[in-house]
């Protein structure tokens, strides 16, 4: 499985692409305390308003917080609000 990830990569940087893209890696984007997105998920693990575990190919993120909100959660993407004090992978 190395050896396909190693040669993954090498076509991705040849022709450019970014590495989420080509590898199928979580792309992590958080705006400030209050707002997180999580690009390339594999499913949703758990949901309160203080804890938010998401599933990547790399393992489990968990977010912590207080009033976590899904703002929206579509097949490749979820967003998560609230004011996030933690972020995790496991």
């Amino acid at each position: 499985m190395g050896e396909l990830r190693n040669i993954k990569e090498k076509v991705a940087n040849f022709l450019s692409l970014p590495k989420e893209v080509a590898l199928d890696l979580p792309l992590l984007t958080a705006t400030g305390r209050g707002e997180v997105t999580i690009e390339n998920y594999k499913n949703l693990i758990e949901f309160t308003e203080s804890k938010i575990r998401v599933r990547t190919r790399d393992g489990a993120m968990t977010i912590e917080g207080e009033r976590l909100k899904l703002r929206q959660i579509t097949t490749e993407n979820v967003l998560v609000s609230g004011l996030i004090s933690q972020i995790n992978y496991t």
